[in-house]
C-alpha cells in the first residue's frame, strides 16, 4: 500500500527499531541511502547496510538476514515485481520500498498488511481499480442435490436447468472478467519507465522533519541529475524537479550574498547554474571534453574526417586558440573563462546546437574545490562499476558511497579520472561501431553486437556503462543515418558477459525521439521472446529490460523478437 505520511507510518516506525537496508547499485540509490543514513545517525537508529545489484543478490542477503530483523527497507528496488513472491517472507516481515521503477506491482498497491510504497502519488501511477485484478474467490459449486427429496420430479427438472443456466452465465462471465483483467494488466505493465528519484523522495522526508542539512540537499541534486544523465525521465519532469530543488537550494544557501554573515572560507555552498552541456570540462581540456560528451560529439559527427574539421570550424567560431583548449581547463587564461558559456552557447547555436547550456546546481568546497552534480553523478558511477580487478562490487560500493561525502574528496577525483577513461572508451566504441556498420536494422528495431575482444569491453560489462554506451550509440545512429525510418526506431544491444559460462548481457533503449517519453517495452517483450523459444535467460536486473542471455540462443531468441514486435 502506500504510505500517505512519511513520518507518521514510517519513520517514526522504523526509529525505535533495528533495520535493513537493502540499497541497489545506482546513483540515485546511494543519495537517498546516504540522506537515510544521515537521518538514522540523528536519532541513533541501528541499521544494516546490505547492497544489492541484482535480484539473486536481494534473495540470497535477505534468506541470510531474514531471522535477525522485522523492519526491511528497499531503495530503487523491489516496487516492479511481487514481492512477496520472490522473498516468501515471515508474516511479520514489514517491508518499506523506496523504489523508482514503475510501473509499480500491483500486487504491492494493495497488499496492506506487509508492503509500504514510499512513493510519490502526484506521480501519474495510473494503478488499476482493486475490483478489475482482485475477485473473492466465491464457492461456484452449487450441486443440485439440496432440492427437496418430496417435490414433484418435473420441478426437480425445472430447477435443475435453472441452476445450470446460472452455473453457465457465471463461468462466461468469470471468463470475460478474467479476459478484461488480462488485457487492464497487459496496459498497465506494458512499458517501463522511473518515477521522481528515490533521493529526492528522502530529502522530502528530511525537510517534513526539519532535519534538512545542506548535505542531504546535495545529495537530493545528485539524484536527480543521476536520472537525467542516464535518461531515465523525461526533459519536462527534469526541469519541473530542478524548480522544486532550487527552492530548497535558496532557502539553504542564501547566506553567501549577505556581507555581514558571510560563511567561512571552507564551507559547502550550493548554487544555481545555467551550465555548458558538457562532460566534466572543468576538470579535463575543453577539447577533450568536446570530442567525449554525446551531445557535441553525435551532432559533429566526430567518427568522420569532416566532423573533426565542423569541430575545428567550430572552436574558430567560438575564438578559441587551440593551444588554449587542449590544456586543462584550470589552466586556461582567466579572459577567456570569464564569457566561455556565452561564447559557446551563441556559437553552438549557429551550428544547431540549441540546448548547449542546461539548468543544474554545483557546490563549491571551500575556494579550490567546484563540482557540478553532473561531474559527480559521472564519478560515482565510475566508482560503482570500476573494473580494476581486487575490487569485489560491494567494496566498489562502499567507495562510490564514500566519495559523496566532503571528507573523501580524494576518492571523487578518483572517480573523476575514471569516469574520463569511461567517456574515451565509450565514444571510441561507437565510432568504431558506426565505422564498421556494426549497428543494422532488423525490421522493428536496431541491432548491435560488441564481439568478444573488442578493446575496453571489460568496461561495458556492467549494466549502466553498458546502457551509457547504447543510448550514445543510439543518438549518433540518428545524426549518422540517412534512412529516415531508422531514426524512429528502437535499439537493443548485447555485449559479451562472462566468457567462460557463454553469456551475454541483452539491453533493450527506447526510441531517441524529442518527444520520447522515456517509456520502455522491451522487458516485456524480451519475457515474451525468451519464453516462446525457450531460450537460456536471467532476469536477473531491476531493470527489466536488462537480461542476460546464453551465447548460442542468441539468434532464435532475436527472430522471436522480431516476429514479435513486427
Amino acid at each position: 500500500m502506500f504510505v500517505s505520511d512519511f513520518r507518521k507510518e514510517f519513520y517514526e516506525v522504523v526509529q525505535s527499531q533495528r533495520v535493513l537496508l537493502f540499497v541497489a547499485s545506482d546513483v540515485d540509490a546511494l543519495c537517498a541511502c546516504k540522506i537515510l543514513q544521515a537521518l538514522f545517525q540523528c536519532d541513533h537508529v541501528q541499521y544494516t547496510l546490505v547492497p544489492v545489484s541484482g535480484w539473486q543478490e536481494l534473495e540470497t542477503a535477505f534468506l541470510e538476514h531474514k531471522e535477525q530483523f522485522r523492519y526491511f527497507i528497499l531503495i530503487n528496488c523491489g516496487a516492479n515485481v511481487d514481492l512477496l513472491d520472490i522473498l516468501q517472507p515471515d508474516e511479520d516481515a514489514i517491508f518499506f520500498v523506496c523504489d523508482t521503477h514503475r510501473p509499480v506491482n500491483v500486487v504491492n498497491v494493495y497488499n496492506d498488511a506487509q508492503i509500504k510504497l514510499l512513493i510519490k502519488q502526484d506521480d501519474d501511477l495510473e494503478v488499476p481499480a482493486y475490483d478489475d485484478i482482485f475477485r473473492d474467490e466465491e464457492d461456484e459449486e452449487h450441486s443440485g442435490s439440496e432440492s427437496d427429496n418430496g417435490s414433484e420430479p418435473s420441478e426437480k427438472r425445472t430447477r435443475l436447468e435453472e441452476e445450470i443456466v446460472a452455473q453457465t452465465m457465471k463461468r462466461r462471465q468469470r471468463r470475460e472478467w478474467e479476459a478484461r483483467r488480462r488485457d487492464i494488466l497487459f496496459d498497465y505493465e506494458q512499458y517501463e519507465y522511473h518515477g521522481t528519484s528515490s533521493a529526492m523522495v528522502m530529502f522530502d522526508l528530511a525537510w517534513m522533519m526539519s532535519k534538512d542539512l545542506n548535505d542531504m540537499l546535495w545529495w537530493a541534486i545528485v539524484g536527480l541529475t543521476d536520472q537525467w544523465v542516464q535518461d531515465k525521465i523525461t526533459q519536462m519532469k527534469y526541469v519541473t524537479d530542478v524548480g522544486i530543488l532550487q527552492r530548497h537550494v535558496s532557502r539553504h544557501n542564501h547566506r553567501n550574498e549577505d556581507e555581514e554573515n558571510t560563511l567561512s572560507v571552507d564551507c559547502t555552498r550550493i548554487s544555481f547554474e545555467y551550465d555548458l552541456r558538457l562532460a566534466l570540462y572543468q576538470h579535463w581540456s575543453l577539447h577533450d571534453s568536446l570530442c567525449n560528451t554525446c551531445y557535441t560529439a553525435a551532432r559533429f559527427k566526430l567518427w568522420s574526417v569532416h566532423g573533426q574539421k565542423r569541430l575545428q570550424e567550430f572552436l574558430a567560431d567560438v575564438g578559441l586558440p587551440l593551444k588554449q583548449v587542449k590544456q586543462k581547463f584550470q589552466s586556461m587564461d582567466i579572459s577567456l573563462k570569464e564569457n566561455l558559456r556565452e561564447m559557446i552557447e551563441e556559437s553552438a547555436n549557429k551550428f544547431g546546437m540549441k540546448d548547449m547550456r542546461v539548468q543544474t546546481f554545483s557546490i563549491h568546497f571551500g575556494f579550490k574545490h567546484k563540482f557540478l552534480a553532473s561531474d559527480v553523478v559521472f564519478a560515482t558511477m565510475s566508482l560503482m562499476e570500476s573494473p580494476e580487478k581486487d575490487g569485489s562490487g560491494t567494496d566498489n560500493f562502499i567507495q562510490a558511497l564514500d566519495s559523496l561525502s566532503r571528507s573523501n574528496l580524494d576518492k571523487l577525483y578518483h572517480g573523476l579520472e575514471l569516469a574520463k577513461k569511461q567517456l574515451r572508451a565509450t565514444q571510441q566504441t561507437i565510432a568504431s561501431c558506426l565505422c564498421t556498420n556494426l549497428v543494422i536494422s532488423q525490421g522493428p528495431f536496431l541491432y548491435c553486437s560488441l564481439m568478444e575482444g573488442t578493446p575496453d569491453i571489460v568496461l561495458f560489462s556492467k549494466p549502466a556503462s553498458l546502457s551509457l554506451l547504447s543510448r550514445h550509440l543510439l543518438k549518433s545512429f540518428v545524426f549518422s543515418t540517412k534512412n529516415r525510418r531508422c531514426k524512429l526506431l528502437p535499439l537493443v544491444m548485447a555485449a559479451p558477459l562472462s566468457v567462460e559460462q557463454g553469456t551475454v548481457t541483452v539491453m533493450g533503449i527506447p526510441p531517441e525521439t524529442d518527444s520520447s517519453d522515456r517509456k520502455n517495452f522491451f522487458g516485456r517483450a524480451f519475457e515474451k521472446a525468451a519464453e516462446g523459444t525457450n531460450s537460456r535467460t536471467l532476469h536477473n536486473h531491476f531493470d527489466l529490460s536488462v537480461i542476460e542471455l546464453k551465447a548460442e540462443d542468441r539468434s532464435k531468441f532475436l527472430d522471436a523478437l522480431v516476429s514479435l514486435l513486427s
